[in-house]
């Protein structure tokens, strides 16, 4: 066992087990549960900067527009000599 692993006693449904002796050699599971794991963490970590980037586009929007809003005088500045 490599000396940065971490044994853990977990409990997972029969058939669960079944399906992943199925489809591992033997002494595989670890490193499929492994996958799986890392997996699911980087899906959860994807969908929380997806959810922060949005919030934050959203507030950015807000800014946006208020600035437009604000400086929409001098922007429309001059353009009638065009």
């Amino acid at each position: 066992m490599n000396m940065n692993s971490v044994h853990l006693n977990i409990t997972i449904p029969k058939e669960l087990a079944q399906a992943l002796d199925e489809i591992s050699s033997p002494g595989k599971r670890s490193s499929i549960i492994v996958e799986a794991i890392q997996k699911h963490i980087e899906q959860k970590q994807r969908e929380e900067l997806e959810k922060e980037l949005e919030e934050g586009y959203r507030a950015t929007a807000k800014e946006s527009s208020f600035l437009s809003k604000e400086f929409e005088d001098a922007d429309l500045e001059g353009w009638d000599d065009y």
